[in-house]
């Protein structure tokens, strides 16, 4: 990322972080993303690179005159540092598939050295634009807590600003058209982060991922398409747009699916803190104990023991501790971010006990 372009504050909290708003004792955040495409231009998988030059210099033009915030980052992912990519992946902001593409002289499609990008709005980094990713443009607006209409207002309000510069690729028939065939239509991805460890712990978790898949949903990790589900997070996410409008997918979602499953987490958490509490008492003080001791910690552990700290915290077991704290620290403790925060590359080993200490001393605190 260009030293001359406004910067990320690496242990800053995101919007997405703060742990407020709407049903957040259960649903970290929401996002809406958009997906478009220039008319006329091939898609990003199969153009050239002259064309992948010509849509990110069209594109970054009309991002970056928009006026989406007083303060905007641009980012030449083909130029920046695979630590910078990664980071960019660990706050929400480009997908892995836009880190890591393919690379150069390999199979068609994006390599590292091809032209794609990422503006971002500061200092909340809620508003972001994804530059030829899957698609031409893949536009972004995350919030904290259960706030897919206010996400939605934001994101077409945003949409319809480049769309006054910008050509998209639209079908009278089709609408939108997209690289994959299941965005076609609305172009729109609607998803919530959901913490659910009272389902897990009552056993009921299976059953409401398959409700979820029966009813169209996917189910995916903490980082989307690919990942697991890291410290009991579970993304929630519709599947397909053709043949619905954006308000029957907002009102699907906001209205109907994500409170039940909400409402479904909330009674497991009653019910352990009322029939397990000894149980569940000492798997929070545990993990606490063993962040405020341990002296080698890994990603993984971090995220299942932060989990048991946040629902410490929401059922009042722990009470010295925030629940925006516990959010920062699960994206504190990612490889790229400790890294980031403590100024130097280190191997796997090296960040266990770099983790460990960061942990201790943010607990102690």
């Amino acid at each position: 990322m260009a030293p001359n372009h406004p910067s990320l504050s690496f242990e800053s909290r995101t919007e997405w972080l703060r742990g407020e708003g709407r049903a957040a004792d259960v649903v970290m955040s929401s996002r809406v993303r958009l997906a478009r495409n220039l008319a006329g231009c091939p898609f990003p998988h199969r153009g050239s690179r002259v064309h992948r030059q010509a849509s990110l210099q069209l594109c970054r033009r009309a991002v970056v005159s928009a006026g989406l915030s007083p303060t905007l980052l641009w980012a030449d992912l083909h130029q920046a540092s695979p630590l910078e990519r990664m980071l960019l992946v660990e706050r929400h902001l480009i997908s892995k598939h836009h880190s890591k593409s393919r690379p150069c002289g390999g199979p068609p499609g994006p390599g590292p050295d091809d032209p794609r990008g990422v503006a971002i709005a500061l200092p909340d980094e809620r508003v972001s634009v994804m530059v030829n990713e899957e698609d031409h443009l893949r536009i972004q607006v995350i919030r904290t807590g259960l706030a897919l209409g206010e996400c939605w207002r934001e994101i077409t309000e945003v949409d319809d600003r480049l769309e006054a510069s910008l050509n998209y690729a639209f079908s009278p028939r089709f609408g939108y058209l997209t690289a994959c065939p299941t965005n076609v239509g609305t172009g729109l991805r609607m998803s919530v982060m959901l913490h659910l460890p009272g389902l897990r712990l009552t056993g009921d978790i299976e059953k409401v991922k398959r409700a979820a898949t029966d009813m169209n949903l996917a189910v995916r990790g903490f980082y989307g398409e690919g990942s697991d589900a890291a410290g009991d997070f579970y993304q929630l996410s519709n599947q397909t747009t053709l043949g619905k409008t954006e308000r029957q997918v907002l009102d699907e979602l906001e209205s109907q699916i994500i409170p039940r499953v909400v409402e479904y987490e909330r009674v497991a958490r009653r019910m352990i803190a009322t029939k397990r509490l000894a149980a569940v008492e000492d798997q929070v003080h545990r993990s606490l104990g063993i962040l405020s001791h341990a002296r080698l910690v890994s990603t993984e552990e971090a995220m299942q023991l932060l989990s048991h700290m946040r629902l410490g915290v929401v059922l009042g077991i722990i009470k010295h501790v925030d629940q925006a704290v516990v959010n920062h620290l699960m994206l504190l403790v990612q490889p790229a971010h400790l890294q980031k925060v403590l100024g130097r590359e280190m191997d796997q080993d090296q960040r266990r006990v770099a983790r460990a200490d960061l942990l201790r001393a943010k607990i102690a605190r």
